[in-house]
Order: C-alpha cells, then structure tokens, then sequence
C-alpha cells in the first residue's frame, strides 16, 4: 500500500532525516586506513544510544537475507555493492566504501547512503562516485508532484546509460515512512511518463548505484553482501525525498 503523509508528518520525520545525515557525515569523517569496518559500526551504534534512535538494521531479516542482519550499517567495499555486512577487515589505502545507513527517530525512518574512497583515490573511482551523484540529483529533479515514477527512473538511468554503464534492476529505491521499505519500488532506469502518478506527501528513497564494467551481481558467502560477477567495484548514492507541493525535500540532505 502506498501512503501519504500530511505536510504536518513530513515535518516531522526531518529529525529522522537530519540524524541519519549527520551519522554518515561522520562516518565518512571516520573511514581512514588502518580502520576496522567494525569500528565504523560501533560508531553509528554509539550515535543511535546517544540519540535515542532505533536501528532498522540489527534484526532486518528480508527473504533475500540470509539470516537477520545484526548490525547497524551496511559498509560495502570495492567490489561488493550493497548490503556489506560489516566485519572484521581493515579499510586499505585505495578501498572505495560504500556506507548506507538507516534509523528510526520517533517513529519515522529516513535512509540515506553515501561512497567515499579511503586514501590514495583512483581517477575511475572517483568518476563513478560522481557520475552516480549525478544520477542521484537527475533523479531528485523530477520528484515533483504531476510526473511519473518512471520519470524518476528515466532520469536515473539516462545518465548512467550516457556513459556506457549498465544498470541492475534487482535492487533499487523504496517507499520510506514508519518502515524502511514500502511501497512503491523506485527502479533505477525506467521510461519517462509511465508508472505511479507523483503527489505531495509521497516519501522515497532515491538509491542509484552502479558497478564499472557490468551490472551482474552475486550474493556473497555471508548471505548478505552483494558483489560485482566480474570484481569491478561499484558506487551507491541514497536519499530520503519528500515531494511536495513546492518540490521535492531531500530529508537527508548533509551539510556542506
């Protein structure tokens, strides 16, 4: 079911909002060589006992997942793309990370994700982090009331099509309010016109992520990491957006 929210709800999930971008702004601040994935967990635990948040991680247990998450990020590096199942391994100089995040303040969630390159960065690497905040913003510019999802989607996918890129339509953005993920599916290409009817009060997380060299994906050993087929590595850019009668609020935005 797809609902909406009053202008007086969206108001207030933006502390839910504002907490999850400050928790991936530090985390990024945080993500050096010689840290432990761990310790960037262990961080953002910290932040949501000190705010009084709740994960929507530790006990997500998805027909896909492998057995319930247990941690409170997903910390994707290099080739693994989404769902990094936090462990023990050290960032590396040159490891591109992939951080998505998502917390419940009040009753209201907001998801938000980012990519960062540790150290010495890859020319490549940083293109396809700014090729997919690229995707991000095109997708975000048509969040406005009388378009269509597939609006959103064509944009998406316009700008990683423009560049040769291939586009995975497994996984993609979602309905956010009271849970993580609802209704409707945000497919990260599409064709422009077609689909859902965009109205004010319709939150979403937008969530364009691309590999280099294919959009093939496979599930790692430990039930939850997704990686490249072909070793590529991969960039995952995310946020929560409200459309509203003035355009779409992008609940998540970070500061500058």
């Amino acid at each position: 079911m797809i609902e909406l929210r009053t202008p007086a709800q969206i108001e207030q999930m933006r502390p839910a909002g504002r907490f999850v971008a400050d928790v991936l702004t530090a985390l990024a601040a945080k993500a050096a060589v010689g840290v432990n994935l761990l310790e960037l967990d262990e961080l953002a635990h910290q932040m949501i006992r000190d705010r009084g948040a709740e994960s929507c991680y530790i006990d997500y247990h998805p027909s896909f997942g492998g057995s319930p998450f247990g941690k409170v990020l997903c910390t994707s590096v290099n080739d693994a793309v989404l769902h990094g199942l936090p462990h023990d391994y050290v960032l590396e100089d040159g490891d591109l990370l992939s951080v998505d995040f998502a917390a419940n303040v009040d009753g209201w969630v907001s998801d938000s994700a980012l990519s960062v390159v540790v150290g010495t960065a890859r020319q490549e690497d940083l293109d396809l982090i700014a090729l997919t905040g690229r995707a991000l913003e095109a997708g975000i510019a048509q969040a406005v009331p009388g378009n269509r999802l597939g609006d959103i989607s064509a944009a998406i996918g316009e700008v990683a099509r423009a560049q040769g890129l291939g586009v995975n339509m497994q996984f993609g953005g979602h309905g956010v309010g009271r849970t993580m993920h609802g209704e409707p599916h945000v497919a990260n290409d599409g064709r422009a016109g077609r689909g859902l009817k965009l109205r004010p009060g319709l939150v979403i997380a937008i969530e364009p992520w691309f590999l280099h060299t294919t959009d093939e994906i496979y599930t790692d050993d430990d039930g939850w990491t997704l990686r490249s087929k072909d070793g590529s590595r991969g960039a995952h850019m995310e946020h929560t957006v409200a459309i509203t009668a003035d355009g779409p609020l992008v609940l998540t935005e970070r500061a500058a």
